[in-house]
C-alpha cells in the first residue's frame, strides 16, 4: 500500500466515516441539515434508480485524486449516495470495491478483509502483533490444570489403601454420628491432600444424595496460621450457609402464609396450627437473619469469635468435618489451643457434630502438643509412604492421557520425569511439575511433541528457580556472607576459608553501612547456607594451626549473584568489587 494512499491533500480532510471531503467555507449550515436528512431517511436515499446510484459511483471514482471524487458543489449528494451504496452493499458489494476508491470510504467495514480506517488488509501482511507467532504453533496440552497441584483427581493410583480406611473411619458421618478425628502424616508429594480431598467430595457427594447434613471445610494452615483466623474463616463460612438456609425458609414460610390466608386448610400437616404461629415463626427468622454478623479478620477477642462460631455452626443439625492442611504449621505458630478448643467442642454442641482431619508433614509435631489434645486429636493416624519410580511413572502416565494431546509425549519423557523425582523422596508433586515445565518448554520452543531434552531442561530450570527462591528470601547478613563467597569465588580463590570470607564481608558490611557481626556467628551462618545447599562447606584440619572451614558454591554464580544484587539493601554492594581485585592482585 503506497504511503499516501490514505492521506488527504491540501485543502481536504478525512472526517469521520472515512470520507476525504472538500472542507470549504462555502458549507452552510442548511446543507449539512439536508445530508443528516438523507442519511437518516432511508427512503430518500433509494429513491433514485439503481443506474443513478452507478453512475454517481463511477463519477467519484473517475474524478481524480485532486478531490477525492467529491467538489464543494455536490457534497450532499455524492455523500448521500455513498450512504446508499453502504446500505446496498451486501448485494452490490463488487460493484462498490470496483467503482470506489480508497479515500472515499464508501468501503463496508463489516468485511473481515478491511481494517478499520477502510483499508484492505493484505492475508501476508508481516506487521503482525506480540503474541500472533506465538499463537500459530500447535498447543501440546489438552488441559494443563490437570498437571497442576491444586488438580484432584478422580482416581488416585498406589492410594487405595489410605482412601479406603478414610472413608470407613468417616461413614459414620452419614449416619448422623461424630467421626473420629484423623492425623494423615506423610513427606510432601505423597498424595496426602490429594487423597484426603478426593474422599472428601466422595462423603459430601453422598451425603447429598441420602439427604444427611454432613459437610467439609478445608483450611490451609500455612496460610491461616492463627487462632484468631482460623476460627473466623469457619465462623464466616457457617455464618454465609446459615444465611442461605433463613433465606429459603423465610420464603418458604411466607409463601405458606400467602397460601393460608387464602385457605386456612394449607396450614394442616405442618407444625403451624395458626396463623400467629407461623407469623412467629417468620419474625424469628427475621431476627436470626439480622444477628448474622459476620466476624472481621483482626478486633475482635478471640474468646468472642469463639463464641461466634459456636452458635454458627450449631444454628441446625448438621456433622462437620473441618480438614486442617499444615496442621503442624498452626501448631508452630499458635500453640495447641486452636486445637483444644476444637476437640472439646462435641460435649457442649446441641445439634451438630464436628471431627478433625489433620495433614501434617512432620511426623514428630504430636510430640510438642498438650497430652490431653494428642489423646483426643490422634484417634486415628494414617501414614502416607513416599512413591517409588514405577508407582510415579503410573501417576504421570494417567495424568497424562488427560493433560496432554495423543502422541504429545516420546516414550522416554514419562520415566524421565519419574526417575529424577523418585530421586528427591519419591515427590509426585516435583514429578508434575517436571512433566508440566517440559511442556511449556516444548511449547514455547513450537516443538510439536515434547522430547527427553524438555525434561532435563525443565529439570534445571526448577532447580534454578528454587535456588532463586531460597536466595532471595535469605535475611540481610546471610546475603552479605554469600555475596562475599561469590567476589572470592570469582576472583579465582580455590577452597576459600572462613577468615577470607570474615575479612570480604567486613568490608561489604563498612561499604552498605551495616552492621558486622563476630567471626563465629558467621561462621554459624555459613553452616545454615551448607545445609540449604547454597554452598558446600567441611571442615578440614591445618594441623597445629587448628581447624577451618573450606567452602565453594553450590549454585550458579551469575544467576545468584542478579538475585542478590536485586535487594535494595545491596543494591551499592557491587562497588565494593574493586577492593577485592586489589586485595587478589597485591
Amino acid at each position: 500500500m503506497d504511503k499516501g494512499e490514505n492521506t488527504p491533500h491540501t485543502g481536504e480532510s478525512a472526517d469521520d466515516s472515512g470520507i476525504a471531503g472538500d472542507q470549504s467555507e462555502t458549507d452552510d449550515t442548511d446543507d449539512a441539515d439536508e445530508t443528516d436528512a438523507d442519511l437518516d431517511d432511508p427512503a430518500s436515499s433509494d429513491s433514485s434508480p439503481p443506474s443513478d446510484r452507478s453512475t454517481s459511483q463511477t463519477g467519484s471514482a473517475q474524478s481524480g485524486p485532486a478531490d477525492s471524487g467529491l467538489d464543494s458543489g455536490s457534497e450532499s449528494d455524492s455523500l448521500t449516495d455513498v450512504s446508499a451504496d453502504i446500505d446496498d452493499v451486501s448485494t452490490d458489494v463488487d460493484n462498490v470495491s470496483t467503482n470506489i476508491d480508497v479515500g472515499s470510504g464508501g468501503r463496508d467495514r463489516s468485511s473481515t478483509d478491511v481494517d478499520f480506517d477502510g483499508v484492505v488488509l493484505d492475508d501476508d501482511d508481516e506487521n503482525q502483533g506480540l503474541f500472533d507467532d506465538l499463537l500459530s504453533g500447535e498447543p501440546i496440552f489438552e488441559n494443563k490444570e490437570v498437571l497442576r497441584p491444586s488438580y484432584t483427581p478422580h482416581e488416585l493410583p498406589h492410594r487405595n489403601d489410605q482412601i479406603n480406611r478414610m472413608a470407613t473411619i468417616l461413614v459414620s458421618a452419614l449416619r448422623g454420628e461424630t467421626p473420629s478425628n484423623i492425623l494423615i502424616y506423610g513427606k510432601t508429594g505423597t498424595g496426602k491432600t490429594a487423597s484426603a480431598k478426593f474422599v472428601s467430595q466422595e462423603l459430601e457427594s453422598t451425603s447429598q444424595k441420602y439427604d444427611v447434613p454432613c459437610e467439609v471445610e478445608y483450611i490451609n494452615c500455612e496460610v491461616t496460621d492463627t487462632q484468631y483466623r482460623v476460627l473466623a474463616q469457619l465462623a464466616n463460612t457457617f455464618i454465609k450457609k446459615n444465611q442461605t438456609v433463613i433465606a429459603d425458609r423465610l420464603d418458604r414460610c411466607r409463601q405458606l402464609r400467602s397460601d393460608a390466608v387464602d385457605d386456612p386448610s394449607a396450614l394442616a400437616d405442618t407444625e403451624f396450627a395458626t396463623l400467629d404461629d407461623l407469623d412467629a415463626r417468620i419474625d424469628e427468622l427475621e431476627t436470626d437473619a439480622e444477628e448474622m454478623e459476620e466476624v472481621p479478620m483482626t478486633g475482635w477477642p478471640t474468646d468472642r469469635v469463639y463464641s461466634t462460631f459456636f452458635e454458627a455452626v450449631d444454628y441446625h443439625e448438621r456433622v462437620v468435618v473441618i480438614m486442617l492442611d499444615e496442621i503442624d504449621k498452626l501448631v508452630e505458630k499458635s500453640g495447641d489451643d486452636t486445637l483444644y478448643n476444637l476437640s472439646r467442642m462435641n460435649s457442649e454442641l446441641d445439634r451438630s457434630r464436628i471431627s478433625i482431619m489433620g495433614i501434617s508433614n512432620d511426623l514428630k509435631f504430636t510430640d510438642f502438643l498438650d497430652p490431653r489434645v494428642k489423646s483426643s486429636l490422634g484417634e486415628e493416624e494414617i501414614v502416607f509412604p513416599p512413591y517409588d519410580a514405577n508407582q510415579l511413572r503410573d501417576i504421570l502416565q494417567h495424568r497424562a492421557d488427560i493433560s496432554f494431546k495423543q502422541d504429545a509425549l516420546t516414550d522416554d519423557v514419562i520415566p524421565l520425569c519419574a526417575a529424577f523425582a523418585a530421586q528427591e523422596h519419591g515427590d509426585a508433586r516435583r514429578a508434575l511439575d517436571l512433566l508440566r515445565t517440559a511442556g511449556e518448554l516444548a511449547e514455547r520452543s513450537q516443538a510439536e511433541i515434547v522430547a527427553e531434552k524438555h525434561v532435563r531442561q525443565a529439570q534445571d530450570k526448577i532447580e534454578l528457580d528454587r535456588v532463586v527462591e531460597v536466595v532471595r528470601t535469605l535475611p540481610t547478613q546471610s546475603k552479605i556472607v554469600l555475596f562475599a563467597v561469590i567476589l572470592l569465588e570469582k576472583n579465582g580463590v580455590h577452597n576459600i576459608n572462613t577468615g577470607e570470607v570474615f575479612n570480604i564481608y567486613k568490608r561489604l558490611c563498612e561499604e552498605i553501612d551495616a552492621d558486622v557481626l563476630t567471626q563465629r556467628r558467621v561462621t554459624d551462618l555459613i553452616s545454615e547456607l551448607d545445609m540449604l545447599g547454597i554452598v558446600n562447606a567441611v571442615v578440614v584440619s591445618k594441623g597445629r594451626y587448628g581447624r577451618t572451614k573450606e567452602m565453594g558454591l553450590s549454585v550458579p554464580v551469575e544467576e545468584t549473584e542478579a538475585v542478590l544484587l536485586s535487594d535494595s539493601r545491596l543494591g551499592d554492594i557491587e562497588n565494593a568489587q574493586p577492593f577485592v581485585q586489589a586485595r587478589f592482585d597485591n
